[in-house]
């Protein structure tokens, strides 16, 4: 009988040693799969490259220098892609109001001493016509945007319509993101379009922006006005240091 206890204790202890090292061999792979699966994958047709957001992918497959060159408007064509109506998503802000109270003159300055091109009166002047708009906010959520005059607002929905670039007198270039008004609403823009220095899906965090009711080949010849936003949380000051970081 004392020998069949000890047996059974033996068989025990064996079988306990035998699924610890089954548990041990199970977990090791797991665990080096995950750390594996971390990097993006390079296959174009893996399903987690095709739901990655594309703002986490840009802003880590583009270097510093890339940045600016893109900023500064250097770039291949074949490197511009389509964007949706929610990388400008947000309470937006005109600047134009900042611009006339002279909470940007810092900014102007900044332009006089660094650029050398114009007097600060007459980049006053110029940033006047550029910025110059009679609607102070824009608030853009889903595939909708509302634009507001005087505290009132009116929402029209719009869809994509593509991009275009455009090659300015100074060799550089930018690309503009073209979207349409969906059915007939008063008191909004048919057709609007946005540059905000970037060429593939990102979010932003200004824009300049036109829009009106032509078409939009003739708002892409429109090049001296160009109302600029920045977020409604910021403050006059705030959107000074932003400007003069770039």
């Amino acid at each position: 009988m004392k020998k069949e206890l000890i047996k059974s204790i033996h068989v025990f202890i064996l079988l306990g040693i035998i699924l610890t090292g089954c548990q041990e061999k199970v977990d090791t792979p797991v665990e080096n799969a995950s750390s594996e699966s971390e990097p993006a994958s390079s296959d174009s047709n893996s399903e987690s490259t095709e739901s990655t957001d594309h703002s986490y992918n840009h802003n880590h497959s583009h270097d510093d220098e890339k940045q600016k060159e893109i900023y500064s408007g250097i770039f291949e064509d074949d490197e511009v892609e389509d964007r949706e109506l929610s990388d400008w998503e947000g309470d937006w802000q005109s600047v134009y109001p900042y611009l006339l109270d002279g909470t940007l003159d810092e900014v102007l300055q900044k332009k006089v001493e660094t650029k050398k091109d114009k007097t600060f009166e007459e980049y006053k002047e110029y940033y006047k016509v550029g910025y110059e708009t009679d609607i102070e906010r824009i608030v853009i959520k889903d595939n909708t945007i509302t634009f507001y005059k005087n505290g009132k607002g009116k929402t029209g929905e719009y869809k994509y319509h593509g991009y275009e670039i455009l090659t300015y007198e100074s060799g550089n270039r930018g690309v503009r993101y073209l979207f349409d008004l969906v059915g007939k609403v008063d008191g909004v823009p048919k057709h609007v379009q946005f540059s905000d220095h970037s060429i593939y899906p990102t979010k932003a965090d200004h824009y300049h922006i036109y829009f009106g009711n032509e078409d939009h080949v003739t708002l892409l010849k429109e090049l001296d006005n160009w109302p600029t936003y920045y977020f409604s949380n910021l403050s006059g000051k705030e959107i000074a240091e932003e400007m003069n970081a770039h």
